[in-house]
């Protein structure tokens, strides 16, 4: 038998003392009503909440309301001084008695070991279930129902085992689904339980209940405002002193967020609350890393060439580099020298572009290159102008910045003069007039400009032998300019321009290029396939020609060399010509008088040719429309030295021992690259858009996630399909393998996360179970590292957690989850990355995410063409990051490789793929493969960022 403490005698006896509190509490339906007896009959008060209200009486009946007013006001303040004391009662027992001997032995309760840990910093004494750790962010609490009697709980009981689809719970993003079923917080969040309800209960925020339900509400309410009070004084002192507020609320109202008191931090997308629980081992928020991070990152590789759609792309400069461009980036690569690569070749790149890149000129020096950007915006939506950089390819300095607020949209062809060493660059711009303008190389500035035509202007060049003529061409026109350079006044410079006569011959839809004779006359490329041949002549009455001039320019011959447009024409040193085909994809020889001398065919699956470049001795370059850059002659054919993709980029995954990746896009072609050799391993035409792909952590077959709900596993040596399985008809956004290769996870935008039982050697997978509870789509997961668990975001910011292993199951409590370690970390929204989301996001800028696998930094891809490196965890708001520039445009995926030596980044729109090197602190090597731990997370202080 429990004895009972001087103090708590006292308390009690003033409890006794009491009497007149005895009718209220036997009823249980609130403020105490007074007896009918007490009132003249012809005065009955109603009550309206706390406030009586009399109906009109006679004076005496008044003072015998108002004597009535003042006893209830005594005692309503009686019922808090009893339930002070009620409360002191309990606390008392609390630490003289264990906590079995509150409980009335004919009472079910939950089983020993049964309820969850307390948070850190309770006593032991003092059951989790009974300490209130939050404070509230909004004004209503829901509740839950409950099996069993009438009580104060926790939560629902864990179900018994099997799969849980749950029809809706609310995430630790502070999103629900549609069937409003909250999701508890961490132990010490008081939740009243009710007796299971009737299946035909009102809606949410429902209004009609029936007038018998009413005081049961109300007792309810009434219990739970009681049992916050209860714990009131219990709790303060581990709380700081703050009470808990209480909000009750009825079975229809929506729970609300909790903002806990060294538990938890807030993060806000589009307004919208996110909640993130701090896992049990910081101390203080402050000793988390707050720098950016030592390891830096050097552009190793860039696979892709920009062929699809551009031209003047592909020159050889003077040291035998040869250069191009793709997205931001103008790469000069080294065929044979330097280690890796195919043919032993190497990679060096110049990137003071902030825009993509749209077109190239060599100077006749073969050192100095301009390049034109076109025009963009940064990620405050400010516009970037386009602009001509000229720059040197031996120290990749920038020489000159040319144009910069002259251009309109961006720059679309340029050209250096020849006769006079490269003293001018033309430049013609993409706005509607495509204006032609003349600049001083040295000293970057205009010397003429004129509006060139209202057609698309697709080539550009200066006459080599006389600088003051400049041909044009493109959409149904060939312009032949002079210029006057006005003494180098800036700006005084003169063009007029001759329209070159078709005559007799029919009149081509597109003119894409052009090359001139030592001779002087002028090639042209057709869209009809034809060469033709333009020489100076007389013109007469039969002849117009623009400008009133008594010359012009018109079709000397002409030669049809091939099937479908051409698209390339270069002049070699031995005088002959090069012509390269769309259609038919041939690359033809053709000697004095367009006599054909030798032809190759480039195969199907690299394109058409879209540019040509001559290497050492008989050595050509050729740059396809498939964006894939090939080496080799007409007579020994072809190989390709570099290759990408077509289209936009989403799929990408690193294999899990070597250093290889693969990737998929828009362009329905999956491939696995050798990240050593940086060259094409293989690759397979999918016949649908991939858009997720993972390695099994054998390495033997891979996994890829489609657009139509397919997903298919291939062995990566044989390239075979081993298996071809259907989820739903929408998109898949991520597919992951379990860490022990035991399970198979299919994240997709039917809102649900399919999990599969897979074969030691991934071949063969089965249905195990759905996880269903998200109200969006699914857009990131990762598994813990013991294989059980998955934690998975969604497209309206949630962040749910699952019991896989125990049958799918949903853990709504998701404090319990704060401790638990992840195999990998790619879900953009978690306590340990909310510090990489930037000011003012919504919710849509960062794209990717991925945790170096020694621990130790966290690389973002996001959605202004950016690749982030921060430390990890990176749990401060705002924390610093360096930022790498390089695509243009979304940056859609990053990964590391299995040993942290490189990160591997794709680009959107762009195609590109980039190879990043992670140098270690102060960028003198490779990152130590030795993990190094990083601080553990305890509860501090709630931090709102």
């Amino acid at each position: 038998m429990t004895v009972l403490s001087p103090p708590l005698l006292s308390w009690c006896s003033l409890a006794v003392s009491l009497p007149s509190l005895e009718s209220c509490c036997s009823s249980g339906l609130g403020p105490c009503r007074p007896s009918s007896s007490t009132a003249p009959p012809s005065v009955v008060p109603t009550f309206l909440g706390r406030t009586p209200y009399f109906s009109p009486g006679e004076g005496p009946a008044q003072e015998a309301l108002q004597s009535l007013s003042r006893r209830l006001q005594v005692q309503e303040k009686e019922m808090e001084l009893v339930k002070a004391a009620l409360a002191e009662a309990l606390r008392l027992l609390r630490l003289q008695a264990p906590p079995t001997s509150l409980q009335d032995p004919g009472t079910l309760g939950p089983p020993r070991g049964s309820s969850p840990a307390a948070p850190p910093g309770l006593p032991p004494t003092c059951s989790p279930s009974l300490v209130s750790r939050g404070t509230q962010t909004e004004a209503e609490v829901e509740v839950e129902p409950s099996p069993g009697p009438p009580g104060l709980s926790n939560g629902p009981p864990a179900p018994p085992g099997g799969s849980e689809e749950p029809s809706g719970t609310q995430s630790e993003g502070g999103g629900s689904s549609s069937s409003g079923t909250g999701s508890p917080g961490p132990p010490g969040i008081l939740r009243l339980a009710q007796p299971p309800q009737r299946t035909d209960t009102p809606r949410r925020n429902s209004s009609s209940s029936s007038p018998s339900e009413r005081p049961r509400q109300k007792l309810s309410r009434k219990a739970a405002s009681s049992a916050n009070l209860l714990l009131r004084s219990g709790s303060t002192e581990s709380r700081g002193g703050k009470d808990p507020l209480s909000s009750p609320g009825g079975p229809g109202s929506r729970r609300s967020n909790y903002n806990l008191e060294g538990i938890s931090v807030k993060m806000f997308l589009r307004g919208r609350p996110i909640t993130m629980y701090i896992p049990s081992g910081i101390r203080s928020l402050e000793e988390l890393p707050s720098g950016p991070p030592p390891e830096t990152l050097s552009l190793d590789w860039v696979y892709g060439y920009r062929g699809r759609d551009s031209r003047s792309n592909l020159f050889v400069l003077r040291s035998g580099e040869v250069v191009y461009f793709i997205a931001c980036v103008v790469v000069l690569y080294r065929p044979g020298g330097g280690p890796g690569g195919p043919g032993g070749g190497g990679q060096r790149h110049y990137r003071g572009h902030t825009d993509c890149v749209r077109c190239l000129a060599v100077h006749p020096d073969g050192v100095r290159v301009a390049s034109g950007q076109t025009a963009g915006v940064d990620k405050d939506g400010k516009p970037l102008q386009p602009v001509v950089h000229v720059w040197d390819s031996e120290t990749l300095l920038k020489l000159q910045e040319i144009g910069l607020g002259a251009f309109e949209r961006g720059v679309g062809a340029l050209a250096f003069s020849v006769a006079d060493q490269g003293a001018f660059l033309c430049v013609v711009d993409d706005s509607n007039e495509h204006m032609l303008s003349v600049w001083d190389c040295s000293r970057g500035t205009k010397l003429a400009e004129i509006k060139s035509t209202n057609d698309s202007v697709l080539a550009v060049g200066f006459n080599p032998r006389d600088s003051s003529s400049i041909v044009t061409s493109g959409k149904s026109h060939v312009h032949f300019w002079n210029w006057n350079g006005g003494t180098g006044i800036p700006g005084n410079g003169t063009l007029t321009r001759k329209q070159g006569v078709f005559g007799k011959y029919k009149k081509p839809k597109f003119i894409p290029c052009f090359v001139f004779l030592p001779d002087g006359d002028i090639l042209t490329g057709d869209s009809e396939g034809n060469i033709l041949t333009w020489g100076r002549s007389l013109s007469d009455s039969r002849t117009p020609g623009r400008g009133g001039a008594k010359e012009t320019y018109g079709i000397v011959a002409q030669a049809h060399a091939h099937e479908g447009s051409i698209f390339a024409l270069c002049l070699r040193r031995d005088g002959t010509v090069l012509s390269g085909g769309g259609r038919d994809r041939r690359l033809a020889q053709w000697g004095p008088g367009l006599v054909a001398l030798q032809e190759a065919e480039i195969p199907e699956h690299f394109g058409a040719v879209r540019a040509i470049a001559e290497g050492p001795g008989s050595e050509l370059l050729v740059g396809t429309t498939k964006n894939a850059l090939l080496r080799g002659d007409l007579a020994q054919g072809f190989s390709p030295v570099i290759q990408g993709h077509t289209d936009e980029l989403w799929g990408l995954c690193t294999h899990p021992f070597q250093n290889r990746f693969l990737t998929c896009g828009h362009d329905r072609q999956l491939c696995l690259w050798d990240g050593e050799g940086h060259a094409l391993a293989w690759s397979i035409d999918l016949k649908e858009t991939g858009l997720c792909a993972d390695f099994h952590p054998s390495g033997a077959v891979v996994a890829v996630g489609l657009n139509t709900g397919r997903w298919l596993v291939l062995d990566t040596e044989t390239r075979e399909i081993v298996s071809d399985i259907t989820d739903g008809n929408e998109q898949l956004s991520v597919v992951r393998y379990s860490p022990d290769g035991l399970y198979l996870a299919i994240g997709s935008h039917d809102n649900m996360i399919y999990i599969y039982s897979v074969s030691s050697d991934g071949a063969k997978s089965s249905r195990f179970g759905r996880c269903v509870g998200h109200s969006s789509f699914i857009t990131h997961l990762d598994w813990s590292k013991d294989g059980n668990f998955i934690m998975s975001n969604s497209g309206d910011y949630e962040i749910l957690y699952w019991d896989v292993a125990g049958g799918c199951k949903l853990l709504r409590n998701r404090y319990e989850s704060r401790d638990r370690e992840w195999a990998t970390y790619t879900c953009v929204l978690g306590f340990h990355v909310y510090g990489v989301w930037p000011d003012g996001s919504d919710g849509t800028d960062i794209n990717s995410l991925c945790r170096s696998h020694n621990e130790r930094i966290v690389a973002v891809a996001d959605d202004f063409c950016k690749v982030h490196l921060f430390q990890y965890p990176c749990a401060r708001a705002k924390a610093p990051s360096l930022v790498y520039g390089g695509h243009g445009s979304h940056v859609t995926s990053v990964r590391f490789t299995h040993d942290d030596s490189h990160l591997i980044s794709l680009g959107g729109k762009d195609a590109s793929i980039f190879q990043w090197r992670v140098l270690g602190a102060g960028g003198t090597g490779p990152v130590p493969t030795t993990p190094s731990r990083t601080p553990s997370l305890s509860p501090a202080s709630s931090l709102d960022v």
